[in-house]
């Protein structure tokens, strides 16, 4: 499915974590991290418990040098991750986070 179709279904009154989640990544990969974002926060906000959704929203808030919620997002992330086992996920916010870390000094 393309972009315009999943909008269109949010707006015929589809809405939910993996929708939210499927635009932010589209979104993120047409360079459009405004709308990733927005996407990506619902996403979090219905499924706290995605790991996937905290990367992919740490990433598009990075983007947008808003580096302090980026921050909170991977911490979230990798919180949820490790509860979950999800040992890849974490690994690689935690990588993020590094990187995020050393761009601010």
């Amino acid at each position: 499915m393309d972009r315009q179709a999943l909008e269109k279904m949010l707006k015929q009154g589809t809405d939910n974590a993996l929708l939210r989640y499927t635009l932010g990544a589209l979104c993120l990969k047409q360079n459009d991290p405004e709308a990733a974002a927005e996407h990506l926060a619902q996403a979090v906000k219905q499924d706290q418990g995605h790991s996937a959704s905290w990367k992919l929203y740490g990433k598009a808030l990075a983007r947008l040098q808003r580096a302090e919620e980026a921050r909170q997002a991977y911490q979230n992330g990798i919180a949820v991750a490790d509860a979950k086992g999800d040992v890849q996920a974490a690994k690689e916010m935690r990588v993020f986070l590094k990187r995020l870390g050393s761009e601010s000094t």
